[in-house]
């Protein structure tokens, strides 16, 4: 069913047309807003306007729906792997066995650095923060191979997206065992995409590490769980940097730094951080509750709610159930991890949580999920980035790939001094 939107501005009415999304998403289309009338759109943040059109993930917040090329994200967990899911977010389908193990043989192809790259590690201090590593030698990936930054057809974008997602983890690792003094590790051909990661994570020339079922399979779940999630700020910075012409490893990168900022990519940081000043605090439980509920606090429920979802968040089922699995097997006795399940539970009854829907999130268990697996606090958002790297891609590819792609460049409302004269240094 078509729809005509009227605008009435100064006496005068507009029409413009809308559309519609495959699951029923209505948009009014203002291309044409401003040379027709003069006016523009004020929108801060963003959380009424739609910057693109895309064919990638669908989500509905008010029932909980998340979906990679509309396919649910449960089924995916359950059945899929993190390869396969990549494979199915950039391409827009599920591979064949042929293409899967292709893809999978460019990941091991890709998965060393070369010698001079890793010497890029002595350049930093000990104490640098991983994304900023990150960051940096994602862009430094592209000097190594300048033919990647000219895709050319799907052979060429298929290698180029190879070498990101696979060099990513070998990058992450090697920032680690830098930050800790310890030798980097190689990876080894051998592995799969999550094995790899841990052993180059906590092996050692002298000791392998050899990680048990449930924690790989915990891992995969949580880089399934962060491979896209719609236009939220880091993939909104990837498409504006993508629609410059800017290459894939350019615009990568541009994502690293955006989801490295706290109300983003930090807040599974943030629940262990809050896990940690309960526990030094001696709080109990249930009065940090209380202290939050109260009208004149300032601490916050971190991990709780979502700006998107306003029912439960799909994703923290999923993690929830690979969280049990994970502290049943490891046995972890941790204090933290005691006061996360009783934060929870208090959570998960308290009518107060429960009318305002302040369910736990992804972040919550994911927080949770990386304590148990021994990954630092400075990494969190490094592993947010290396589920996030196929999403990313993707969106560049719908950039790259369309041939109406404009320069994205918002408007604004100046609200600045009016005109003034220049005052000489002197008079001043």
């Amino acid at each position: 069913m078509s729809h005509t939107c009227r605008i009435e501005l100064d006496g005068k009415s507009y029409d413009f047309p809308t559309v519609e999304g495959t699951e029923h998403e209505l948009a009014v289309d203002i291309t044409t807003l401003r040379d027709r009338t003069g006016f523009i759109t004020l929108d801060e943040g963003y959380g009424n306007t739609g910057s693109c059109t895309s064919d990638i993930t669908y989500i509905d917040g008010d029932k909980g729906i998340l979906r990679y090329r509309g396919i649910p994200i449960e089924q995916l967990a359950e059945k899929g792997s993190f390869v396969e899911t990549a494979w199915l977010v950039i391409w827009g389908r599920l591979p064949t066995a042929e293409e899967l193990q292709r893809f999978r043989n460019r990941l091991t192809a890709n998965e060393m650095l070369h010698e001079s790259l890793r010497n890029h590690f002595e350049g930093f201090p000990p104490n640098a923060h991983p994304m900023a590593i990150l960051s940096a030698m994602i862009n430094a990936m592209s000097c190594y191979e300048p033919e990647m930054m000219e895709i050319e057809d799907e052979t060429t974008l298929e290698r180029a997206a190879a070498r990101i997602i696979s060099k990513v983890r070998t990058v992450a690792a090697a920032s680690y065992k830098m930050s800790i003094g310890q030798p980097l590790m190689y990876p080894h051909p051998e592995f799969s995409y999550c094995n790899n990661f841990l052993h180059m994570m906590f092996s050692l020339p002298y000791r392998d590490y050899v990680p048990d079922r449930e924690i790989t399979r915990a891992l995969s779940l949580f880089l399934i769980l962060h491979a896209d999630h719609e236009q939220n700020c880091s993939t909104s910075t990837v498409r504006m940097v993508a629609s410059s012409g800017a290459n894939m490893f350019a615009s990568c990168a541009a994502g690293v730094c955006a989801l490295w900022g706290p109300l983003h990519g930090g807040a599974n940081v943030a629940v262990v951080e809050m896990l940690e000043f309960i526990n030094q605090s001696g709080m109990k439980v249930s009065d940090y509750v209380a202290k939050v509920k109260a009208k004149d606090s300032k601490l916050r429920l971190m991990g709780f709610g979502h700006r998107v979802y306003k029912n439960f968040d799909p994703r923290s089922k999923i993690l929830k159930a690979a969280a049990d699995k994970v502290l049943a097997k490891l046995h972890v006795q941790d204090p933290l991890l005691e006061i996360a399940s009783e934060l929870e539970d208090v959570a998960l009854h308290d009518p107060y949580f429960v009318e305002r829907k302040l369910y736990p999130n992804v972040d919550f268990y994911s927080g949770i999920i990386l304590r148990a697996l021994g990954i630092p606090l400075s990494m969190f958002t490094v592993m947010f980035a290396m589920g996030r790297m196929p999403g990313w891609i993707a969106n560049w590819k719908e950039i790259h790939d369309n041939p109406k792609a404009r320069l994205q460049r918002p408007r604004q409302i100046y609200t600045g001094n009016p005109i003034q004269d220049y005052v000489p240094i002197d008079q001043r």
